[in-house]
């Protein structure tokens, strides 16, 4: 075979291979496989009990070490962590009414960059009194709740994410992890 033979092939098939109509794949969404909602006891050495998700690893929170009440729920295969605080009231703390200041004040900074806040007030069975805040849009947390028996205990949580992914795309993951967090606060319960 000549080697112009060859040539002649090859640019028929570069002509021929390169025709037709390019049809643009549609998007793709990531898979994520969300782990069932099974919960157990949180450990004894907190002042707080609860019924925590046995996805979530409690870790002790980085950010203020010399609080050790403070935790990480980290749900390492989801990428998020839902920072809880626990500030003691009345005589062994804070002022409930500053305090609750506080909280509302965290979660109204959220309001430039959300589209919108929905907040309820709840009742727990145990008698508290808690705040469910949910943010819609592009903001840093999209749940956060408190609950207090407005005279000796207050608990805050915030969901975060470890990834800069839209929260959109994120919604599957955000919504399993509020069905957790609203069984955080049914089972709630404080020591004296």
């Amino acid at each position: 075979m000549s080697s112009r033979f060859l040539n002649s092939i090859l640019v028929l098939m570069f002509l021929t291979g390169c025709g037709g109509d390019y049809l643009p794949r549609p998007m793709g969404y990531n898979r994520i496989d969300l782990p069932e909602h099974t919960f157990e006891s949180l450990s004894d050495s907190f002042p707080y009990l609860f019924e925590k998700p046995q996805a979530a690893k409690v870790e002790q929170d980085s950010f203020n070490l010399k609080e050790e009440a403070w935790i990480n729920l980290h749900y390492q295969d989801m990428g998020a962590k839902v920072h809880l605080t626990y500030l003691p009231l009345g005589s062994q703390g804070g002022d409930v009414k500053l305090v609750l200041n506080d909280a509302v004040n965290l979660t109204a900074k959220h309001q430039i960059k959300a589209y919108g806040i929905e907040e309820s007030v709840l009742l727990t069975p145990k008698g508290y009194t808690g705040v469910v805040a949910e943010l819609s849009g592009e903001v840093p947390t999209q749940f956060q709740f408190f609950v207090t028996d407005s005279t000796k205990h207050f608990l805050r949580g915030a969901l975060y994410f470890d990834t800069a992914m839209k929260n959109d795309s994120l919604a599957p993951v955000i919504e399993h992890i509020k069905i957790d967090m609203m069984h955080l606060i049914n089972t709630l319960e404080f020591k004296n």
